[in-house]
């Protein structure tokens, strides 16, 4: 049957219908802007200020190897690989009790050597190491710990990392340490996207004033160990949190992420079991030990 002859016009299903009471197609958003990306100038510049901030969060940043000259500093910092600082420095009293000396520690037995480092694994690896670079001190050097970073990664167990920690700390000489702290704090702030531990070493020490380098190895590796951790970073509880793109990774919440803190800024004892007269913190107990009592 055809269309009664009404005057109206027929819509078809897909005629929109029309009029007062019609819906209107929302306006389409513009595509929102990616964030436009940091320049190099303005991440030197948050860089050398997150330096500055940790530098007034850790006045007291220090090598938290114990040592008392450079020969201790470079044995404690080859038996630091793959342990805690803290193992290394409840290890070294007797290790350096027996031999003082490269020439005593040249003349060692393995055996008696690999006994007394048990405590920070991979003894007889280090003790093969210990032994080989107190001959070559004693045979090359005479009998002292050279100052040049060309000489030192010639010792046998010592690369760029060991050389630097002790040209920094016990010549003065300045240095960036690259380890694991030191790695995973640049690349979250964004410092540098390098893995290798030269690369890094090398983008990083192009960002700060030489005078900087030694200092700036020690404050990011105490924020690291402290603050910033590997799996589970106290950010809501981070002084430099608004400087750091990372933000977010970890714990927000600030009482929960207070609960992270570790060592001095968790009220516990540090790695040292004698630590520089400015450290806040309390000392650590002797292998076997107990830890000083909190205040």
């Amino acid at each position: 049957m055809g269309e009664q002859a009404s005057g109206k016009v027929s819509r078809t299903a897909s005629s929109p219908p029309q009029g007062k009471g019609s819906a209107k197609k929302p306006a389409a958003k513009p595509p929102a802007k990616a964030p436009r990306p940091e320049s190099r100038l303005s991440m030197v510049r948050r860089a050398r200020r997150i330096n500055r901030e940790l530098a007034e969060i850790y006045p007291y940043a220090h090598p938290e190897l114990d040592f008392r000259n450079p020969f201790e500093l470079l044995v404690a910092t080859v038996l630091s690989a793959q342990t805690t600082d803290l193992r290394v420095n409840q290890t070294t009293p007797a290790l350096f009790a027996a031999y003082p000396t490269p020439e005593d520690m040249a003349a060692a037995a393995p055996e008696d050597l690999e006994e007394i480092i048990r405590p920070t694994g991979f003894f007889r690896a280090k003790a093969k190491s210990l032994l080989g670079l107190s001959q070559a001190l004693r045979d090359d050097f005479g009998g002292e710990v050279p100052g040049r970073i060309e000489d030192l990664v010639t010792l046998p167990g010592v690369g760029r990392k060991t050389a630097n920690v002790v040209l920094g700390n016990a010549f003065g000489v300045p240095g960036i340490t690259v380890d694991t702290h030191f790695g995973r704090l640049v690349r979250r702030w964004k410092w540098t996207e390098q893995e290798d531990p030269e690369k890094v070493e090398a983008e990083i020490c192009a960002i700060f004033p030489k005078g900087e380098w030694t200092m700036l190895s020690h404050r990011v590796v105490f924020h690291g160990r402290r603050i910033c951790h590997a799996r589970k970073p106290a950010c809501g509880a981070c002084p430099i949190a608004p400087l750091c793109p990372a933000y977010g990774e970890g714990e927000t919440d600030p009482e929960k992420a207070r609960k992270l803190l570790k060592y001095e800024k968790g009220g516990q004892p540090g790695q040292r079991l004698t630590p520089p007269p400015d450290y806040p913190g309390l000392p650590a107990a002797p292998l076997g030990g107990r830890a000083a009592p909190q205040p």
